[in-house]
């Protein structure tokens, strides 16, 4: 098992975590948001915090999820991100959601770096990836500016919307999109016998699809992973997972890849963290990865 950050992010800094909340940097706005993880003491003070903030998340008195921004003067409800890595070069919309997300989890940037990366290995012409929950597209883009063609799959047209945005921010186009529940989605691709290079999934821990489909992280991800071992290709292939739910290990993971795609060369396990600028690290989820390719 192995612990994985992103080497590299100049668009974004986790400047402190504690107290439940985290604090940090997206381009030239700085943002204080919920963290359930973060368990222990701020570094800084309260009031550097509240100095420092350009918005802050406050959740509603009645709901774990839902909330709303309190912003200063200086901070627009939508902002342009970028990400470079190499010959990676991603633009991204960002934006002040009432679920406190703001279109980009910065801790992926190590599997867009990784995909990039699996996609330029694989000998055939245009690889066909797969990225199901797939949210505003950013693993999409990743797999796109690298030459796959890409099917990108989420529940939320709204979510379609701000991806097609990002492609275009990119400078990307031909992406195909699907609004549509994930494991329905699934299961007719295998009755099609329809097979993918590249599959990436990041199912939330619950959900519901375009037609009121309900989605439990703990009921559906053993049958979604078995239908996704039929759907992944034999031959030049890599599949990526990441959970963001306090119940799910990695070990829980591992074990869900075994049973169903076997014991694979190139297995990576482990969890996703960002270290903060005074060096606590705060844990991100957890992810699986493997492919037939060369490391």
């Amino acid at each position: 098992m192995i612990l994985l950050s992103p080497e590299q992010h100049t668009d974004y800094q986790l400047i402190d975590t504690g107290g439940f909340e985290k604090l940090e940097r997206f381009g030239p706005y700085i943002l204080s948001r919920p963290e359930p993880q973060a368990i222990w003491d701020k570094s800084m003070t309260e009031a550097e915090w509240a100095e420092k903030s350009n918005a802050v998340f406050k959740r509603d008195k009645n709901s774990q999820e839902k909330g709303q921004w309190v912003t200063k003067a200086d901070m627009p409800e939508r902002w342009v991100t970028q990400y470079r890595s190499g010959p990676l070069h991603l633009r991204a919309k960002l934006a002040l959601s009432s679920f406190k997300h703001v279109g980009v989890f910065p801790e992926q940037a190590t599997n867009w770096d990784y995909i990039a990366k699996k996609v330029k290995q694989i000998p055939e012409t245009k690889p066909n990836v797969l990225n199901l929950f797939a949210y505003t597209g950013i693993a999409s883009l990743a797999a796109k500016a690298s030459g796959a063609d890409v099917t990108h799959v989420d529940a939320v047209k709204q979510v379609i919307s701000w991806s097609r945005e990002n492609m275009e921010l990119s400078g990307l186009d031909n992406i195909r999109w699907v609004v549509e529940d994930a494991l329905k989605f699934v299961n007719r691709e295998v009755r099609r016998g329809n097979q993918y290079n590249g599959i990436i999934l990041d199912p939330p821990a619950y959900g519901r699809g375009p037609d009121g489909e309900k989605w439990l992280l703990e009921e559906n991800l053993n049958e979604i992973l078995r239908l996704c071992a039929l759907l992944l290709k034999k031959e030049n292939f890599f599949f990526i997972i990441n959970l963001y739910s306090l119940g799910f290990s990695a070990l829980i993971l591992e074990n869900l890849i075994k049973a169903h795609f076997g014991d694979q060369i190139n297995h990576e396990f482990g969890e996703l963290f960002i270290p903060d600028s005074f060096g606590k690290k705060l844990p991100l989820g957890v992810f699986s990865r493997f492919s037939d390719q060369k490391s």
